[in-house]
């Protein structure tokens, strides 16, 4: 490792963490295209406790103001009937299918789904899926309305973030759309509900550098050897470059729909696809 691929990854986290584009695909093939090694699933998972703190944030006022909600909706006869209630309840609800198919799939996570062939399909699949949801359902529900079947909704769809190439955002956008929310309510629904399934993957794997599980040979010869330091100043810039993401981002899906972000993920499965086939890049 060296300063250069640590600001490097840290940058890409923090662009494609937010986009619909699939940080986790980015962080696999940026490093493919400049010859470097692959950065690994627990690294990857650590990286984005950088874009964890970038929402906590940015929405530090809606996250306090729901985590007071549900206290008291957890007490007797508390109140469970307000919108910030509603919301935390459908955060925490839509949590849980992540977190249990994440420690089901984790062999599938850090090896199987890291070829480039499964990245490539993905994209286009889901590409086509948040383009369907965007442009052919109605939205007119705020995030006011969010109840917790949406949460349970939107977080199945938030499973499908653990192939690379899906993109959790790109996945709960389309979840969130699928329910009926607009454009800026899926979008911070997406937001507020990154932050503890992302924050506790990212916990998770530290445990990965602290004590490493054994591994074959193979990919130990395929895998970046990270040091805390390295990590570290990932992390940070990946913090930095989310906050930034986050704004433009909001601004941008206000005015525009998603077909941006619709053809670059199919454009670039198809290139991902021939690139592979002609050998210009390894599918793992």
């Amino acid at each position: 490792m060296n300063l250069l691929q640590s600001v490097t990854l840290g940058i890409v986290q923090g662009l494609t963490e937010f986009l619909p584009i699939s940080s986790t695909a980015h962080l696999l093939l940026v490093p493919k295209l400049l010859g470097w090694k692959d950065p690994g699933a627990p690294a990857s998972a650590v990286i984005q406790l950088g874009t964890v703190v970038a929402v906590i944030a940015y929405f530090a006022r809606d996250l306090w103001a729901m985590a007071k909600a549900l206290l008291g909706a957890l007490k007797p006869g508390g109140d469970r009937t307000s919108p910030e209630a509603r919301l935390a309840l459908a955060v925490v609800i839509g949590t849980v299918p992540i977190c249990v198919a994440g420690l089901l799939l984790k062999n599938f996570i850090e090896d199987t789904f890291r070829d480039t062939r499964v990245i490539a399909v993905t994209l286009i699949a889901m590409a086509v899926a948040l383009f369907v949801a965007d442009r052919f359902i109605v939205k007119r529900r705020s995030l006011g309305d969010v109840t917790v079947k949406d949460g349970v909704i939107v977080g199945l769809a938030q499973t499908i973030a653990l192939i690379p190439g899906a993109s959790r955002s790109g996945s709960t956008l389309t979840g969130a759309f699928l329910t009926g929310l607009n454009r800026e309510a899926a979008l911070r629904f997406s937001f507020l509900l990154s932050v503890p399934a992302t924050a506790l993957a990212g916990l998770y794997q530290i445990k990965d550098f602290v004590k490493p599980d054994p591994v074959s040979a193979d990919v130990a010869a395929r895998t970046m050897a990270w040091t805390t330091p390295d990590l570290l100043i990932a992390t940070v810039v990946a913090g930095a470059v989310g906050y930034a993401s986050i704004h433009w981002l909001l601004q941008f899906l206000k005015r525009y729909p998603a077909d941006i972000f619709v053809i670059y993920r199919i454009l670039l499965g198809i290139a991902l696809l021939i690139l592979v086939s002609i050998g210009r890049i390894p599918p793992r």
